[in-house]
């Protein structure tokens, strides 16, 4: 479930988290999925993830971060992830809201707007 690189949607690991999420968020918001392979879940999430994410025109980005691959469990450890899948958004380097459990495209874009609309088109 490795996403092609774009400007929105992008595969993250442990080494180019802080670059890639947080140093990016200072810029624009940034969702990243913590998600697992193994995960029913997280693979029904991931196209309502992809379109909610094109919605914004490229004003949030996704990075997607896959638990189970090299060091990135350290990172679900850090920001205490205790299940699969969960968003967190990241702005300004720091979490501002997280959910858990798949959801519909319409209810992730309502979640977006509400936590960072203001940060969208600035």
């Amino acid at each position: 479930m490795a996403v092609t690189e774009n400007t929105q949607i992008f595969d993250v690991h442990e080494h180019d988290f802080k670059e890639r999420v947080l140093k990016r968020s200072f810029d624009l918001p940034v969702l990243v999925d913590f998600w697992a392979d193994w995960c029913s879940p997280c693979h029904m999430l991931a196209p309502h993830l992809y379109k909610a994410i094109d919605s914004f025109n490229d004003g949030v980005e996704l990075a997607k971060l896959e638990v189970d691959e090299g060091e990135n469990m350290k990172l679900a450890g850090h920001y205490m992830v205790r299940g699969f899948p969960t968003v967190i958004i990241f702005v300004d380097g720091e979490e501002v809201a997280r959910f858990s459990s798949a959801k519909p495209t319409h209810w992730i874009e309502e979640w977006i707007q509400e936590h960072v609309g203001d940060r969208l088109f600035a």
